[in-house]
C-alpha cells in the first residue's frame, strides 16, 4: 500500500516555493487517494492506515537489521493538531526498541546555556533506529518569534525585538544542520499538521467538556490562541525557508484524524522506501556456519 505520488506532491512544499498554508485546505486533498464517496472517507481511511501500519512494521525491521541510516520524522503544529495521537496510531506496529520519541517543552538552563540546536542534537537517532520530534528545534522561529523576548534567554539581554536578520539565519543554521544530518545517513521528514482555527476550538471544547480529558488542557494554550496569525505567519516563513531537497515540508490537513493519520502513515512509509534497503546478506563463511548449524540441529535425537 502506498501513497500516490500525486498526494504526496500536493502535499510536499518545494524549495524555493512558498509554502500557502492560507490556500491549503485543512479538511482535504486535492489529488484523489480515498475515493469519492465522502461517506466512506473514515472506513477506507482507517482501513488504509492499518496497512500503513503494517507496511511501517515491516520496513522498519529492515531499517533495524541494515542499521546504516536513521530516519528523524519532525512533527509541527498549532495546539490540539494532533500530534500525540498521530505518534500512538502511526507507530503503533513499530518495535519500541527501535523507535524513540522525543517531547520539547520549554528549555532547561543547561539547554538555554547552549546553543539552540544543542538539545536537539544530544538525542538524535542512531543508525537503525527511528526518531520522532514531537515539537523541535522549529519553536526558535516559530514560538520566538511570536514572542520575542524569548529570544533573550539564558543570556544577558533586553528582551527587545531582535533583528529580522535572526530568523534568516537561523534559517540557515537550520538547513545546514539538516543537510549534515542527510549526508551523514539521517533521512529527515517534516510535517506540519495543518488544523484549521475552527476545528481547535472544537477540540479546547472538546477537552473541557470531558473530565478525562481536562489534563490535556492549559490556560496557556487559550493564551496562545489569541496569537493565531502570529503563529500561521511564523510558520509560513518557517517553512518555505526550511523545506529542501534533505529535509522537505509536508503539510498535511489536520480537521479530520482519521485522513491525518493515515496520511502521516504514508508519508513515512514512502520515505522509508526511498532508501531501497535490502536485507544484509550474510557473507559466504557465515553461510558455511549456518548450513553446520542446521545439520547439526537436525542430527540431534527427538
Amino acid at each position: 500500500m502506498k501513497l500516490p505520488k500525486s498526494v504526496l506532491t500536493e502535499l510536499r512544499v518545494g524549495p524555493g516555493d512558498r509554502a500557502g498554508l492560507g490556500d491549503r485546505s485543512t479538511s482535504t486533498t486535492q489529488a484523489t487517494w480515498i475515493g469519492a464517496d465522502e461517506k466512506k472517507y473514515k472506513n477506507v481511511a482507517e482501513k488504509d492506515l492499518r496497512q500503513f501500519v503494517d507496511e511501517l512494521t515491516k520496513a522498519q525491521r529492515l531499517f533495524w537489521a541494515n542499521g546504516t541510516h536513521a530516519l528523524l520524522i519532525v512533527l509541527q503544529a498549532m495546539d490540539a493538531a494532533g500530534k500525540d495521537g498521530t505518534i500512538r496510531h502511526v507507530m503503533s506496529g513499530v518495535n519500541p526498541q527501535g523507535c524513540t520519541v522525543e517531547a520539547f517543552k520549554q528549555p532547561s538552563p543547561e539547554e538555554l546555556s547552549h546553543d539552540f540546536l544543542w538539545r536537539s542534537a544530544t538525542v538524535l537517532p542512531a543508525r537503525g533506529m527511528i526518531g520522532i520530534f514531537n515539537r523541535s528545534y522549529y519553536e526558535e522561529v516559530l514560538v520566538a518569534r511570536v514572542h520575542p523576548e524569548l529570544v533573550a534567554r539564558g543570556k544577558a539581554g533586553s528582551g527587545e525585538q531582535p533583528p529580522e536578520q535572526l530568523w534568516n539565519d537561523r534559517y540557515e543554521d537550520i538547513n545546514a544542520f539538516e543537510h549534515h544530518l542527510d549526508r551523514n545517513g539521517t533521512r529527515i521528514v517534516k510535517i506540519y499538521l495543518h488544523v484549521s482555527r475552527d476545528q481547535q476550538k472544537k477540540r479546547f471544547l472538546q477537552r473541557l467538556d470531558d473530565p478525562g480529558k481536562n489534563w490535556k488542557f492549559s490556560a496557556s494554550d487559550l493564551a496562545e490562541r489569541k496569537h493565531w496569525d502570529a503563529y500561521r505567519d511564523a510558520y509560513e516563513d518557517a517553512l518555505s525557508a526550511t523545506s529542501t531537497p534533505w529535509a522537505p515540508w509536508f503539510v498535511v490537513p489536520a480537521d479530520h484524524k482519521y485522513a491525518l493519520r493515515a496520511l502521516v502513515g504514508g508519508i513515512i512509509v514512502d520515505a522509508i522506501d526511498g532508501l531501497d534497503l535490502q536485507p544484509p546478506q550474510v557473507p559466504p563463511e557465515e553461510q558455511e556456519a549456518l548450513a553446520r548449524a542446521k545439520a547439526d540441529l537436525l542430527s540431534e535425537s527427538s
